[in-house]
Parts: C-alpha cells; structure tokens; sequence
C-alpha cells in the first residue's frame, strides 16, 4: 500500500482542527479555531467555500446533507451541505462541546462536552435527547457501535466508559488514561474508533488492552508505549513509535486502520495480516489532530494543530498485496533508525513482536508495556457485565505470558507541580492577568498586534495607571502599593533577569534590574513592605530591599511552587519530595523580617485536599497566610493553635456546576469575605470583558450546621479565629481598631449565652458549664441569673465556683502593688456551699461567692445547702432563691440620673427595622402597638435570653 503524502496548505488559524469527507467524498470539510468551516473540492482548491460558525469551532461531522458543529457558545448546530445555510441549533450545554459524531445511519448524533455530559440527540426531533452522567471531567471523545447499540466515551477523568443508549446507564467504565483538568491539557484527544461494518473493534487512544465486549464484538486500546493489541484473535502490532497516538481512524472497508500522532507520524496497519503498511512523517513535525478516511478507502486526510491540511493519497483499498508476501522482519518495515536490539526498543517504549494467535490461550493476563497490569480486576469486572446473547460469560483473552522485566504493582508517583505565580492566569495564553490582587491589576498581550504590560490600580491615589511595552518577555509580575516587580526567563543568550518599577520612590530613578547568574531563571517573585523576593530555579531565594539593594539569599529545601509577600512576613511553598497517588508533598515556610527576624514555620508540610494540586496563595488584608486548592477549599493559618491550618470556605459549595470554578483575588477577615471571579465552564477568567467580582462568606465546616446549635457553634469558632488577627497585629507593633475587637468580642460572648440558655433548655447542664468556662467572669454572672431564674440550682453553684476561679486568675494577673502582701488563701466553708478567705486583713477587698448575695426568705421551706444535707437548722448559710426582677429605679452615676430599659423596650429596639419592613405605612403609635402584640407570643425563655444578651452588650460596653 504504498502511499503519496501530498505537501500540506493552509487552511485555518492556529489551534485545534478537525476534518471530515461528505457522504459521496467530493469534498473535504475542515473546522478551525478561527471559528470557519471551510469546503473544499480537492487540495489543490484555492477558492474553499467558508461558513463562518462561531468564534471558535472544536469538532464537526457530516452525513445525509446535514453538516453539525460544535462551536464556543456552547450549541451544536445544523447547517445544510452544501449550501452552509443555518437549520437550527440541534442542543445546548452550559460550556463547550468538545466532540460530535453520527451514529452509522446519521439519524443520531452524540456530543461530548466540558460539562462532563454526553448526549445523544435524534435527528429528526431534537427534544429526543438522552443524557449520559457518570464522567467527572470534560469529555475527550464520544462514538457509535455499528449496530447502534451501545456509546463508548473517553474523558479526562482517565476513564473509558462504554454506555447502553436506550437504557442511558453505563455498563462498565476501565480508569486507564492519565488524568488531566481540562481538554486542552489531555495529553492525548483520545479518539475512539468502532470497526465499521463487523463491528468487531473498538480502538481507542492511548492505552493497550483487549477485550471482547458482545458476541463477535471486540475493542483494543493503545497504550504510553505505543502499542496496537486488536482482538480476535490475540495479538500485538509492533508500531515503534516514539510519540503518544493523538488520534486514529478505520477505513471504510474495516481492514485498515490509521492512526496520527503527537509528533506527526501516519501510520497505517493491516488489521488482518497485521503489518504495518504505511508510515508517512508530517513534513513540519506537527501534532495531527484531524484523521479521516475517504469513503472509498483510498485516501486520508488530516490536519494539524497549525491549521493546516494535509492528503495522503494512493491508498490501496485491498489487502491482498499487503498480506500475500510477508517482510523478512519487522524492522523491514521502518526507518533504520529504529533498528537496534529489542531490549533497547522497549526501554525507549517499543514492543515485543507480534504475537501467535494460537497462543492466545496460554496466557492469564494482560500486561501493558509499561510492564504493569493497570486496574486488572477493575477491567475483570466491568468485563463481567458483557455477556454473550445465551448469557454466558465471556473470559477476556491475553497477551503476554510474563512481562519482560519485574512487574512494579505499588503506588505511582505524581507529576510535581510545577512554578506559578498566584493571582496570575497561565503563560501560554495571549492574553491574561499577571497578576489580579488587593491593590490592582496587572495584564500581559503577547500577539501579533503587541507585547505589553498594563497596570491598573482600584485606587488611583496609589498610581495613575501605566502602559509597558514587554521587550524583554517578562512572564512573572506581582504588584504592591510601593511597586511593580517583573522577571522575565533567560535564553542562550540572555540572563534572566528581574525588573522593578518603583513608582513610590521620592527620587527622580524609578526603576532598576538585576541579572541573574547564568543557567538560573526566576520561576516565583512578590513583594513585601520595603522588600522584593524572587525564588529561582538554582533552589535559591534572593531578596532585595525595594530600592534595589541585594540583602540575604538563602537555599530552598526544594524545587519552588509559589512565594507571597505581606508586609514583613514572607511565605514560601515548595516541594518536600515525590507524591504518590495523586497527591502533592508540599512544604511551607513562613518567615518574618521585623525587628526580629525569625522563621515562625520551619518547613511543616502543607495540607492539601486529596489529589490536588495548589491554586493560590497569599495573606489576608490583615496578614493572616492563606491558600486555596485545586478543590475550592480554603484554609487560614490558625495562631492560636500552634500555627495550625484551618479550612475555612469550600468554593465549589457555591458552584452550579461541575465545571465552574473560582477564581481568587483575595480575602478579609473583617469583614469577613472571599473575594473570588466565578469562572464558568473553566477554572480562568479571560480578560476581556472584564469579569465581575463576587464575595463570598465564610463557614467551618463543622458538623451538623444545619441545627441551631451548629450554626451557633460555626459563628462562635468563625469569629474567634477570624479576629486572632488583633493579637498578632498588637504583638507586632502595628495600631489595631480597638473598637471592632471590642464588638467582636461582644459578639463572641453573645453567641457564648445564646448556646448556655439553649443548652439549659435542652437539660444539657454539664454542656452548659463548658460553655461558660469560655465566657468572661461578667457574662458568667449573667449565666448564673439565668440558671438560678430557671431554678437550676446545681449548675448555678458550679457557675458560682467558676467565677469565683476567675476572678481570682484576674486578680493573680494584676501586678501586686506590696511585695510583702501575702498570697490569698481559700479554704472550704463547713456547709460546702462556697468559698472563704482566711488570712490577714490587710485591707484586701473580699472575693466572695457570687450566690452569697441571693438570701430571700421564702413562705415555703427553703432547704439549706450545707455539707451534711441538714435542712430543718437555720444557720449562716445564705438560702439559695432565683433572683426576682429589681423594681425600675433611678441609679445615680456622676450625678447623671440613668433609666434602665425594660424588656420590651430592648426588644423593640432589636426588632423595629423588622416590624417596619412588614408594615413600612405604620406610625409610631401602631409600631409600638404591633411590637406588643409580637412581644406578648414570645416564650418566658426567649424573654429571659434577650434580655441577658442585651446585658452581655452592656458589660462588653
């Protein structure tokens, strides 16, 4: 079959390109990222008719006249052929289909997309749809058994599924592919492919297995090592490439089969004699991405991630010349580069040679070339489902006895991740954010047009903002109120080398740039108070002072992911060595460069969510580390806790979809906000228009938050660490806003009370004096009131002792004003209910029981509490009575007559906005008239707790 490769023509933009032949093979349909549909009657047509589709188009099919796109607004839709003329939209995702296909007859079409659905649509109504969910990633490729039967998909999930359409229920799923996050990050397209006709293959990319799926039904799969294993009856194909398979093709006949790769190889096998019996080399190295054969099988076209399309022609639609004469051996059949020893070959990811199909039986296994069986009793199992029409079992066949090297069955080690820039969308893009933070935003153009740098400031009092032009390439950027720090990689030529622009210096120069020493690039930087940072791929960290002057560098444990800066605090995360399974094993470091310098995490291990990556990392507008992961959980450095992460917010509880994501900017704790961009369908926000921040709250995932009290719980322990702030704000010079930790604190104590009353409600006493160890001596006080007034004498003596052991630890606080003062001593009074002081009088205020002041006669028989239980002696011991309300009196404060509030009016006071948004038409008089009326169905509980809140108010006051 000896092939003419035709040279290659333009045909679309760069990017991503699919092609397809019309029913009859007149033309030749192409799709680009340009956003066309082009059709052209041969090669050499200088004059292709152009549809133009969307803005961009990812994938297409054609069959009975009818030509269907999937575009980027997320439809696919129908056009007539050859006409172009729009006939309708055939269905609708919420992101991007990534690939389309036509059932045998053309009367259905299935649609893979980045939502992780597929559908299968009717041709002739399109509200026929069946969807299929299963997949947790987006879709690589979607295709049609022959008989119309059954839908194999492949996804980024690393899993191949095969589907029952009537039933949409997926009979078996192999997680055989390498994961990947998006489409455009797939190592491979992973195009699958049914043998026409028989309907006895199903190939798909880029794994090894074979299996038979239904009577005289089979499928192989490649694998990283570029093997072909098509069965019945068992065996292998060598192909010797050195590339992954990006895509592949039967031909018409079903003899034949093609198959593109990363690297621009054409490979044709003869399924029946299997040999290979074409390889054609793409003329730029270019990766294939579109294969198609001409419907009489004498033709192939392709096209490459250049837009660019390509014939190979000559084709012999027989096989007989290729499997009459047989080569004298397989290396007959390739380039003399690749003749060399078999054991060399499979280290460079070669096969062993064909396999007699006789010896089928001999072997139990499959073994990929790898040399490790990869989810061998997940496959038997799926492969339990497939049962021949007289239900009887089918046993998988085999291909190899024993692997050729010892077998490695444990875990695999994770790719590291690699350098980035938080707040910064990735490189590769023409346009994207640098950098996107608190104090503005910092955006890279790198196309045909122009290659600049804009810098745009939320307030320009801080700068005006600035237009660079990026001769030197800069890649990394971060942004602070003093600065703009750029770094730019080195090339065999030049260095790399560091930028700063600063725009806050009192002198005329604004600007310096460092070379770094040759061979070592600035992979992460960021700015500090007073400071700049870069992290280099030699392991070492540099720092400079703001002006320009080198200061201390210091060596890093491990290769960089990521640096941030907050004022004098440094955060520094890289890898501590090789995950395995998924997973990252990442370090942290947190120094502080104040007046005493010091490393306040010495490297503990950064915790992650299960097999994921990092996505940010940075400080609270307050200071507080921080960083979020590829799962959307965020987590906030825990100070009083030992320097403990704490996670705070799950960002996908707030998505609507699977694919959508946030996109963080930055965070406060007070007020509490996550300032995120929601992406849609994508984990990055493009730049134009400009996206939309949105806030997000915070919320500990705490248990049961659904309950009053988890609610209350998560509130209390939100506040607490989100407001640790102030201490280390205090401890570090800085000024704090006395006034907005004072209302915290108020708030806390609050949250504190409400939980002890419902905890007394519940008859859950002994929760309730854990509640009030957390309490301040003054809202124990109040805790007490209220155990005594709901008659709970037991847990209001045990209150008494706490706050009776509070006050002395505030007293042994207060510096002693005579050191010859003698320490206090208590001792237990003979009845037990309370406790004494003992010792000299020296004029020392008295520390007495709280309940020593609660001494009511009573009509009815008052028992006494006393160490013997005794209750028919009166003595010194003072009767034990809940607190009655005091009359309205007049306290006299510096001479300034001061009413205290009833109830009713505290509850007017918290629920008047409430009443007036019911009844905004209502005057004063009737206000306060339906405040009664709400007021009087009120519970005495309710009562009694908004009244001792309102005076947890005014004792935090």
């Amino acid at each position: 079959m000896p092939g003419e490769r035709k040279p290659m023509r333009y045909g679309h933009s760069e990017g991503h390109t699919d092609v397809c032949f019309d029913d009859a093979g007149k033309y030749i349909v192409t799709c680009g990222s340009d956003g066309d549909v082009r059709i052209w009657e041969s090669l050499d047509d200088d004059d292709p008719k152009s549809i133009n589709v969307g803005e961009k188009v990812y994938s297409l099919a054609l069959k009975n006249g009818k030509l269907v796109t999937a575009a980027s607004n997320n439809t696919v839709q129908i056009h007539t052929f050859p006409e172009g003329d729009p006939d309708g939209i055939l269905t609708r995702f919420t992101t991007n289909a990534t690939h389309i296909t036509y059932n045998r007859s053309g009367s259905r079409v299935a649609a893979g997309s980045s939502d992780f659905m597929v559908k299968v649509v009717e041709m002739y109504d399109s509200s026929q749809q069946k969807t299929l969910r299963g997949h947790t990633a987006p879709i690589l490729s979607v295709t049609f058994d022959p008989k119309d039967e059954f839908l194999a998909s492949a996804s980024c999930d690393g899993s191949v599924a095969v589907w029952k359409i009537e039933e949409q229920t997926q009979v078996t799923s192999w997680p055989l592919l390498q994961k990947s996050n998006d489409v455009i990050n797939a190592k491979s397209l992973c195009r699958l492919a049914w043998q026409p006709k028989a309907a006895k293959v199903l190939t798909h990319l880029p794994l090894l297995l074979g299996y038979r799926l239904k009577k005289k039904r089979w499928f192989s799969i490649f694998n990283e090592s570029f093997y072909l294993h098509l069965l019945p009856p068992s065996f292998s194909i060598p192909c010797s490439f050195h590339q992954a398979i990006n895509v592949v093709a039967w031909s018409p006949c079903g003899k034949f089969l093609a198959a593109g790769s990363i690297g621009g190889l054409l490979t044709v096998w003869d399924v029946e004699s299997k040999l290979c019996v074409e390889r054609q080399t793409h003329e730029k190295g270019y990766t294939v991405c579109g294969l198609a054969w001409h419907p009489l099988g004498g033709q192939i076209a392709y096209t490459d991630t250049e837009g660019c399309l390509g014939v190979l022609d000559g084709l012999s639609s027989s096989s007989s010349s290729s499997s009459t004469t047989a080569p004298a051996s397989y290396n007959d059949l390739f380039d003399d580069d690749d003749d060399r020893p078999m054991d060399e070959g499979i280290s460079e990811g070669t096969c062993s040679p064909a396999k007699n199909p006789g010896d089928e039986d001999d072997d139990d296994d499959l073994i990929p070339a790898t040399g490790r069986a990869r989810n061998r009793s997940s496959l038997k199992q799926g492969l339990d489902k497939f049962v021949d029409d007289d239900d009887s079992a089918i046993v998988p066949p085999a291909a190899a006895a024993a692997p050729l090297w010892p077998v490695y069955d444990g875990p695999m080690p994770t790719p590291p991740q690699k350098a980035f820039q938080p707040g910064s969308t990735p490189a590769h893009l023409m346009h994207r954010f640098m950098m996107w933070n608190s104090v503005g935003i910092v955006r890279g153009y790198n196309d045909d047009q122009d290659n600049a740098i804009d810098v745009e400031f939320h307030d320009t009092a801080v700068h005006h903002a600035m237009h660079l032009t990026n001769s030197l390439g800069h890649t990394v950027a971060d942004l602070s109120q003093e600065a703009v720090l750029l770094a730019c990689p080195g090339t065999d030529e030049l260095a790399s080398k560091l930028q700063c622009l600063h725009f806050s210096s009192w002198d005329t120069n604004k600007e310096w740039m460092v070379d770094l020493p040759k061979g070592e690039d600035v992979q992460a930087l960021c700015l500090g108070q007073g400071w700049a940072a870069a992290a280099t791929s030699a392991l070492i960290l540099r720092l400079f002072s703001i002006g320009g002057v080198q200061r201390e560098l210091f060596s890093l444990p491990g290769p960089v992911v990521c640096i941030a800066g907050h004022g004098e605090q440094l955060l520094v995360v890289y890898h501590r060595g090789t995950g395995f399974d998924g997973e990252q094993a990442l370090g942290v470091q947190l120094l502080q460069f104040g007046q005493k310098r010091r490393q306040v995490i010495h490297g503990e291990p950064l915790p992650l969510s299960r097999k994921s990556h990092l996505s940010w990392l940075g400080f609270t507008a307050e200071g507080t580390p921080c960083f979020i992961d590829s799962e959307g959980v965020v987590r906030l450095l825990n100070r009083s806790l030992g320097n403990m992460w704490t996670p705070v917010c799950n960002t996908r509880d707030n998505c609507k979809g699977k694919s959508d994501h946030y996109w963080m900017v930055g965070v406060h704790e007070n007020p509490q906000q996550l300032r995120c961009i929601p992406c849609k369908g994508s984990r990055y926000p493009p730049t134009l228009p400009r996206p939309a921040v949105a806030v997000l709250p915070f919320k500990l995932p705490l248990c049961q938050t659904t309950t009053e009290k988890g609610q209350m719980e998560e509130q209390y322990w939100r506040s607490v660490l989100l407001h640790n702030h102030y201490g280390f704000l205090s401890s570090s010079g800085y000024e704090i806003d006395e006034e907005g930790q004072s209302q915290a604190q108020k708030e806390q104590q609050e949250l504190l009370m409400k939980m002890f009353a419902l905890s007394c409600k519940l008859e859950r006493e002994f929760r309730s004096v854990e509640l009030a160890e957390l309490m301040t001596q003054n809202v124990v006080t109040l805790a007490i009131r209220y155990a005594s007034r709901s008659r709970r004498m037991a847990l209001a003596q045990r209150l008494s002792d706490l706050a009776l052991e509070k006050a002395n630890q505030l007293q042994g606080e207060e510096p002693q004003e005579e050191e010859e003062e003698e320490p206090l001593q208590y001792t237990r009074r003979n009845t037990g209910s309370g406790l004494g002081r003992s010792g000299s009088a020296g004029g020392q205020n008295r520390v007495t029981n709280v309940l020593d002041s609660m001494m009511l006669s009573s009509k009815k028989p008052t028992a006494l509490l006393s160490s013997s239980g005794s209750t028919g002696k009166l003595n010194k011991t003072p009767f034990l009575k809940p607190l009655a309300p005091r009359p309205k009196t007049k306290v006299q404060h510096n001479s300034v007559y001061v009413r205290h509030k009833s109830g009713f009016q505290l509850w007017l006071e918290d629920n008047r906005r409430i009443i007036l948004a019911d009844n905004p038409d209502l005057e004063e008089t009737d206000v306060i008239k339906e405040a009664i009326g709400r007021f009087r169905t009120l519970s005495a509980d309710d009562r009694l707790v908004r009244h001792l809140t309102h005076l947890v108010r005014l004792e935090a006051a």
